[in-house]
């Protein structure tokens, strides 16, 4: 007997024996679907997007019993799980993510469905566990001083040294971000990392020759 052989026999013995068991497909997918509320639930309490859109949440939740069901019908038939592992292999997901911590869940919720199809109950509840807490404390640690933009219009493009000083003040490390001279005035995007941004703004409109001053938060990583 070649080692192909073998190799042949072990894997058809293994699926000959596992079958499929309705019990434990109730089980499973029983398991699994509360996991998915305790998933929903989670992820419902910690988004913060002014927008909730609940269709991705449940989307999200129910994954995880789908791919419970993949896991357990590939563990029951050999033909089956190769035609999964073809037809998985053709799929593209396009659906944009919208946040970072979308797609954690999103992993989250994919990872139980498959600790669950293999019958580790016990480890899916310790990964929700260790997620939940992960999450928790990691969103108390407090973060450096939000970026700001601000935008500055001018009359006279001599005032950039007076509008430099006041932001110096207020915000030491700053980068111009922008720079536009034009015959009738100057405009200036500035990033500052201050926490009187708006006095900033106020101090920078008194100014004769600014016209307009705004601040625009700048959602983007801090950088070191």
């Amino acid at each position: 007997m070649g080692f192909n052989d073998i190799i042949k026999n072990s894997v058809l013995n293994t699926f000959s024996t596992t079958g499929f068991s309705t019990t434990n497909a109730i089980i499973s997918l029983g398991v699994c679907f509360l996991m998915a509320v305790y998933i929903y639930f989670v992820y419902r309490f910690i988004s913060r997007t002014t927008f909730y859109d609940k269709s991705f949440s449940v989307s999200m939740a129910m994954v995880s019993v789908v791919v419970t069901g993949i896991i357990l019908a590939m563990q029951a038939n050999l033909i089956i799980s190769l035609g999964m592992v073809g037809a998985l292999s053709i799929v593209r997901f396009r659906t944009a993510i919208k946040e970072p911590m979308d797609l954690l869940f999103l992993f989250w919720s994919i990872s139980t469905g498959i600790i669950c199809g293999a019958g580790l109950y016990e480890l899916a509840a310790l990964l929700a566990l260790v997620c939940t807490m992960g999450i928790l404390i990691l969103q108390i640690i407090p973060v450096k001083t939000s970026p700001y933009l601000v935008i500055i219009n001018a009359r006279d493009k001599s005032a950039e040294a007076d509008i430099l000083s006041i932001i110096r003040r207020y915000s030491p490390r700053y980068k111009i971000d922008s720079k536009n001279i034009t015959r009738s005035g100057m405009d200036l995007i500035v990033e500052i990392r201050s926490k009187k941004a708006n006095a900033l703004v106020d101090e920078l409109s008194e100014l004769e020759p600014v016209t307009a001053a705004s601040l625009l938060y700048h959602d983007a990583p801090v950088k070191n």
